[in-house]
């Protein structure tokens, strides 16, 4: 039977780790982490999603499980994952759908500059054009107004049972953008708002919100929070 299909994942005996990119991206933008989680024993799955095109409620209720029963989740020994920005969202999406029937070998989640209560560029970038255009039908859900879909989340804590580490970045490249956030950020996303209730940990990396996904440290921390359920403000 051939390695890829379904029926031989299921027996894979390894870990799982679902590698989850942000919007306006594909799944290449995660490659540097998904190779340093695969070198270390676990089994990706890294997979391009239309970020741009389907509601985030149908991202986390329908595209997700479904990629999850293609690939064997509940047969392996533990479901980890690895998100950056927006698709932190979508995870937490589908752990809203699953209220308390979480599953039962759900491992640990590394959420990578995640706008978990909003990102203030959406808010200022509404009537700019070629920001629907990059982000779609979600970026100007992803803001910190009323009608913030990540906002909205956090009004009930991140569920118990899921272990939850998180890595912020404090660079930018973009000065307008810094200004607009007026607080420590990674240009798009502020450290603050990555931080959420529940978490088991979280750190500081000087990266960029983009540069963040090219850097071997930022890697090896999301490893080791899979292996350990904790970073290591020791390594540089």
């Amino acid at each position: 039977m051939p390695a890829n299909t379904p029926d031989a994942l299921q027996h894979d005996g390894r870990d799982l780790v679902v590698v989850l990119h942000g919007v306006g991206v594909t799944c290449r933008w995660m490659s540097r982490i998904a190779r340093a989680v695969e070198e270390a024993g676990y089994r990706v799955v890294n997979r391009t999603y239309p970020s741009r095109k389907l509601p985030l409620e149908k991202l986390g209720a329908q595209w997700l499980p479904r990629l999850l029963l293609e690939n064997g989740a509940a047969e392996a020994p533990r479901i980890h994952f690895v998100t950056h920005s927006m698709g932190g969202i979508v995870v937490r999406l589908w752990l809203r759908e699953c209220g308390d029937c979480l599953p039962k070998n759900l491992g640990r989640i590394v959420m990578i500059a995640p706008p978990n209560h909003g990102s203030e560029l959406p808010d200022r970038l509404r009537g700019f054009p070629p920001f629907h255009w990059f982000t779609g039908v979600n970026g100007p859900r992803l803001g910190t107004g009323d009608d913030s879909l990540p906002r909205q989340l956090s009004l009930k804590a991140f569920p118990k049972g899921a272990e939850l580490g998180i890595i912020a970045g404090n660079r930018t490249l973009n000065p307008l953008f810094s200004h607009w956030i007026k607080r420590e950020s990674d240009g798009t996303v502020s450290v603050a708002s990555t931080r959420l209730d529940g978490m088991c940990d979280h750190i500081v990396m000087p990266h960029s919100h983009t540069g963040i996904l090219l850097s071997r440290p930022v890697a090896a921390q999301a490893v080791l929070f899979l292996r350990e359920g904790k970073f290591d403000r020791t390594v540089p």
